[in-house]
């Protein structure tokens, strides 16, 4: 029987930035997928000797270009920079530090296809070092309007139709919350985004990397919702309040 998925492409887009401990995980789980035809775009952002040195191990591999920056410009540059490289149909996300499972596009993919979707995510597993937190399962769907209040979609578990972002891309001067207001922008567009529920996704979470940021994620969401999003003041309010509370369910205090 002839399968759809084997007739598709994938480029997944991974931004890097002195992640040397954890990029042989994470390139591992990309080289042992069990769908074929991928291509891995890694975006070196000028990194230490250590981490550029690792990765010239990878310089002749056939399914990996890495792009090599004169100096770090961000994750969002590097996505960018990225997409605007990609030739396949799909682009799928990955962190420097995540690790996926085996079956992970495999099994994304085929739920895209067979349901002619857009813009799927997964359900994923957190992790410091070693200890795991407990499987995050997010809504089955989103609209804006859901996700606004809810920003479980995690970024190493998308994977988008390419024609569908061809003219939004990932705003540079927003640190790490680019993410939540690119997620924003192609909700816009698409109307809603479907979860595979399966978890398929390890997401790794360095000692407190959360709770030294929530103060400052709490107020890049409120500049994103008036700025961008145009939310009025209630319903910023209520954003932030939403999202703060699906943080803690999701992480705890820490």
């Amino acid at each position: 029987m002839n399968n759809p998925v084997q007739h598709t492409s994938v480029d997944i887009v991974l931004p890097n930035y002195n992640s040397y401990p954890y990029l042989e995980a994470t390139i591992n789980s990309v080289i042992n997928q069990t769908f074929e035809n991928w291509k891995l775009l890694i975006v070196e952002g000028a990194s230490n000797t250590e981490t550029r040195g690792f990765l010239k191990k990878y310089i002749d591999h056939p399914k990996i270009s890495i792009l090599w920056l004169e100096k770090n410009k961000g994750a969002g540059f590097s996505r960018n920079l990225a997409i605007k490289n990609s030739e396949a149909e799909y682009i799928a996300f990955l962190d420097s530090d995540d690790i996926w499972e085996k079956e992970k596009l495999s099994k994304q993919l085929t739920f895209m296809i067979e349901n002619n979707y857009q813009f799927t995510y997964t359900n994923y597993t957190p992790f410091i070092k070693e200890k795991k937190l407990g499987e995050i399962c997010p809504p089955k769907n989103f609209s804006f309007n859901k996700f606004v209040c809810n920003t479980s979609i995690g970024t190493s578990t998308m994977i988008i139709k390419k024609n569908l972002i061809e003219n939004i891309q990932f705003n540079e001067i927003l640190g790490s919350n680019e993410d939540y207001l690119y997620k924003c922008e192609v909700l816009k567009k698409v109307n809603y985004a479907y979860c595979l529920t399966e978890s398929l996704t390890k997401y790794r979470i360095r000692p407190n990397s959360l709770s030294s940021n929530k103060i400052r994620n709490a107020y890049w969401v409120w500049h994103i919702n008036k700025k961008y999003n145009h939310l009025s003041f209630i319903k910023n309010l209520l954003s932030i309040l939403c999202i703060s509370i699906n943080s803690i369910k999701k992480y705890g205090f820490k």
